[in-house]
């Protein structure tokens, strides 16, 4: 029940956090798109306005080239030069859209518009009643005034960041008000598991200290069995608040590093463990040279029991444990039923576990790898379906990684 909750409780703080990103990612891109439509059109808005301004100039224009044109056409042959401004440049096409005589700088030419911007040129076209030296076609072309184009861009950035900034700002303000009935039931599951957690303290001590000192010499052969029963349960359940205690409040508690003989400490845990192991028939073989490391005892005690736990949990009945200590680093090496090379590196979420058979709610190895990642330590995980898995703790930064 106690585990339940603190799934729920964690499970509750990721699916805020990822409402949260996922409201607000999906509110923002929506706002983007609504302002750059907006944008567009605003953007195309004034380009019409200013063609519409230029248009009143261009259409000028194309009345003075007609009325040249019609001052050639009278004079020509004797006249065939063709008339130029300064303001502006020209072209004439006949009925059949073939070119006559052209001083346009861009040659770019739509006959479905009449007015129209072509790179940095704008272009007007006349379509003229009557022919004057073969044309039909009239197009008038000058030079664009960019200031328009740059004004309308600054207007744009400033009130689409504007836009924005107070859209997000919203939307903000919005989904933490929605998510505020989720963040007070997170906090009471808090409140619920830290006051549960502390309140279970007293009756696992009080098992495992009455057991310990129970005389068992004078206890009939059947009791002992349930005596030895109530010792596994008991510190199965003493294991998982440690893991628990671990989970919820250890985050919250300062380190204390000190130099923590790690020979000693590992022989202390094993002897811990050894009726959970006895239980199923498991051994123990222990190699363990001499070894200090400057850490926290109380976390490095985590990863010794998580690592040992995990060895007999998913060991088979009649199996082996071998734990091995050198200066560089530390192995747990056990004959279980393994695991698919695949699925080693999930082996390391919080709430997975090996397979479905075996007991456990996946929060060990989790601990295990938050430990050894602060403390930037690497391990490696080799494992064999039915063989057995090897988990091993690198203390020298950097050396295997799984």
């Amino acid at each position: 029940m106690l585990v339940s909750k603190s799934r729920d409780t964690s499970l509750l703080r990721s699916s805020e956090k990822q409402s949260l990103t996922r409201f607000l990612s999906l509110y923002i891109f929506l706002v983007i798109i609504l302002v750059v439509l907006l944008s567009t059109f605003y953007y195309q808005s004034q380009e019409q306005l200013m063609l519409s301004n230029q248009r009143t100039i261009l259409s000028a224009y194309a009345d003075k080239q007609v009325k040249n044109l019609k001052i050639l056409h009278h004079y020509f042959p004797t006249r065939s030069e063709y008339p130029r401004d300064q303001h502006y440049e020209s072209a004439i096409y006949d009925i059949e859209r073939v070119l006559i005589f052209s001083t346009l700088k861009h040659p770019t030419i739509d006959f479905e518009h009449e007015i129209y911007r072509t790179g940095n040129k704008i272009h007007f076209m006349r379509y003229l009643d009557e022919y004057y030296l073969g044309a039909k076609y009239l197009f008038i072309e000058i030079d664009e005034d960019r200031d328009w184009y740059r004004e309308t861009l600054i207007q744009i950035v400033v009130l689409g960041g504007v836009t924005i900034f107070i859209l997000g700002i919203f939307g903000l303000f919005f989904v933490r008000l929605f998510l505020r009935p989720m963040r007070q039931s997170i906090e009471l599951l808090d409140n619920f598991i830290k006051d549960t957690t502390h309140e279970l303290n007293t009756p696992i001590s009080a098992i495992l200290a009455n057991v310990e000192m129970m005389d068992q010499s004078i206890m009939a052969p059947r009791n002992l069995k349930k005596l030895s029963r109530i010792n596994v349960a008991a510190k199965t359940v003493s294991h998982l608040y440690q893991d628990l205690t671990y989970l919820v409040l250890g985050h919250q508690t300062q380190s204390h590093d000190e130099w923590v003989d790690l020979q000693e400490l590992i022989k202390s845990r094993v002897e811990y463990f050894t009726v959970l192991a006895h239980s199923k028939h498991i051994g123990f073989e222990l190699q363990l040279e001499k070894k200090k490391i400057f850490m926290d005892s109380a976390k490095i005690a985590r990863v010794i029991d998580n690592l040992i736990s995990n060895a007999i949990k998913y060991n088979k009945r009649y199996g082996k444990i071998k734990i091995l200590l050198t200066e560089e680093y530390f192995m747990v090496a056990d004959t279980g039923i393994g695991i698919e090379k695949e699925k080693i590196p999930g082996m390391f979420d919080r709430y997975s576990r090996f397979n479905e058979s075996e007991g456990g709610f996946g929060i060990g190895l989790n601990i295990v790898k938050n430990i050894i990642e602060e403390y930037h330590c690497d391990i490696e995980v080799d494992s064999v379906v039915n063989q057995g898995t090897t988990i091993t703790v690198y203390f020298n930064q950097g050396a295997k990684r799984v």
